[in-house]
């Protein structure tokens, strides 16, 4: 055998080798059209009389003014998300809830500003419970905790679509905060949910995305977070959340982010039997 035909035939163990092992390994390619939502198995059933008995807004048939409360405050954030405020606004279908200090009902308001857009004839919602540190979305819904954000942060899971779970409510759809970690702070300031947060603001151009933040006062986690969001809703409890409380919650907030803030229990008529949620909604960028 010549030198030029031991080099052919070398070259061809090398080619037959590296087919197997492509073979054996296939290389993965993720689409970026590849839809990273829920498969059927993640559906999650929620009781929706209990729900219902608890203020919380399941289409029942029924009117009541906390639907009409919260159709008016999701009216103006579904125009900011998708009208003309949109394109001055970085991720304008992320909102994040929070509120100045624990107790002021921001889970509440985050539930319910979910399942009323959920009720959107041409609009989707995700709810994210990223209060990491004292998550109860899950718990509110009568859910049990699942795999959540935290993680996939962590590396536990490498889809997204691992974390996403569908609901019995048809366009409602939920990511749970995860296991407590002791770096939450570092991993919500991480690159990997910095790309998770653009994933979720562009996947789908009918989506609102709402996160169910930490307080802000004290807790390094909900600053970290704002930077991402374009929206903010701030909850303030009636004859409880001071206004030094509110400039202080709001001081350091991203002065690009569009505020408003939510009055929560503000007594109305007794004539509604959920009337003690009454909600004032005041709008405008930071100053």
């Amino acid at each position: 055998m010549s030198i030029i035909e031991k080099a052919r035939a070398k070259q061809q163990q090398k080619s037959l080798e590296t087919s197997v092992k492509e073979a054996q390994y296939p290389l993965e390619e993720e689409s970026i059209n590849e839809p990273i939502d829920a498969s059927p198995k993640h559906e999650l059933t929620l009781d929706k009389i209990a729900l219902a008995e608890r203020g919380y807004l399941i289409d029942n048939g029924t009117r009541k003014s906390i639907k009409d409360e919260f159709r008016k405050i999701k009216r103006i954030l579904l125009n900011n998300a998708f009208g003309k405020a949109a394109k001055t606004l970085h991720h304008s279908n992320l909102i994040m809830v929070s509120s100045a200090k624990p107790n002021e009902g921001k889970t509440f308001v985050a539930i319910n500003l979910a399942l009323s857009i959920a009720l959107e004839q041409d609009k989707t919602v995700l709810l994210v419970d990223a209060d990491v540190l004292r998550p109860s979305v899950m718990r509110e819904l009568g859910i049990e905790e699942q795999l959540g954000m935290i993680d996939y942060l962590l590396g536990k899971t490498e889809q997204v679509s691992d974390i996403i779970y569908n609901t019995d409510i048809n366009k409602l759809k939920l990511i749970p905060a995860g296991k407590l970690h002791h770096l939450s702070n570092e991993l919500l300031a991480s690159e990997k949910m910095a790309t998770l947060a653009n994933e979720l603001a562009n996947r789908y151009p009918d989506r609102i995305v709402i996160f169910d933040c930490p307080p802000l006062i004290g807790v390094t986690e909900t600053l970290v977070l704002a930077n991402l969001m374009g929206q903010a809703i701030i909850v303030v409890e009636e004859s409880k959340t001071s206004i030094v409380d509110i400039q202080a919650a709001t001081e350091h907030l991203n002065e690009n982010l569009a505020l408003g803030l939510v009055l929560n229990k503000a007594i109305r008529s007794h004539k509604d039997l959920y009337g003690y949620y009454g909600y004032g909604y005041g709008y405008g960028t930071k100053n």
